[in-house]
């Protein structure tokens, strides 16, 4: 638990994967916090003072103290509350770097391409983000073979640093097996993420953390219905 006079308070969104990083990570700390739903359409007076220059969640607000984007607040936790929980990031500095490194890499390529996928307005730029997530999985596929040394998680025996990276992505995995019939890992492309997915998923602390996926779908179908209605209306 956070230490006598911690007060932690996080600004988040529920479907967000960036802020899922975050009570991810204080869920396997084991971290009591206040939790605040923004809606980013309305966004609070407290979100836009304590993140003025990208108005985004998730912010941590530690004793009145604003850390803003998800890595950097997922590694803050880690080192402001080192005997709490799991150790997230390695003590070790080139395996710390190696984390960090491919955590960017899930941001940049995994994640972006991934979304444009879904989101590309036309089938064209469908195909060839799809092609992109494809290659990033693969990458991942083999960072984790390297990271993880043989055993169950990124961060060996015990989940670390890039398993609370990857993870916030595992409900909307589910969530996009149910909405495209496909799923982001699969037994044949990428097997040792395939089984990493429904081995993080099972962990007490990440059931904690993580929404549900059916609901994830419908919020997905909800925002497609409308974004394709805002697009006839210009039309």
């Amino acid at each position: 638990m956070a230490g006598a006079g911690d007060e932690l308070k996080l600004l988040g969104m529920w479907t967000s994967p960036f802020a899922l990083r975050v009570k991810l990570a204080l869920s396997f700390k084991g971290l009591s916090y206040e939790y605040a739903e923004e809606d980013l359409s309305n966004k609070s007076e407290l979100l836009l003072s304590s993140n003025p220059v990208h108005k985004k969640v998730p912010v941590l607000i530690h004793n009145g103290k604003p850390i803003c984007e998800s890595q950097v607040i997922v590694q803050y936790i880690d080192e402001a509350f080192p005997g709490a929980g799991v150790p997230l990031l390695p003590s070790d500095p080139y395996e710390r770097a190696v984390a960090r490194f491919w955590a960017a890499y899930i941001d940049d390529k995994l994640l972006k391409s991934w979304l444009q996928a879904s989101m590309g307005k036309t089938e064209e730029e469908k195909a060839e983000a799809l092609k992109e997530t494809f290659a990033a999985v693969a990458n991942l596929e083999a960072a984790f073979e390297g990271c993880s040394k043989g055993k169950p998680f990124f961060g060996g025996d015990a989940v670390g640093y890039l398993d609370v990276t990857l993870g916030a992505l595992v409900s909307w995995v589910h969530a996009g097996e149910a909405l495209y019939g496909m799923r982001l890992f699969d037994a044949t492309r990428s097997p040792l993420l395939d089984a990493w997915v429904d081995r993080f998923a099972a962990l007490d602390a990440a059931k904690a953390a993580l929404p549900d996926a059916g609901r994830l779908a419908e919020y997905a179908k909800k925002r497609q219905a409308e974004r394709a209605a805002g697009e006839a209306a210009n039309n």
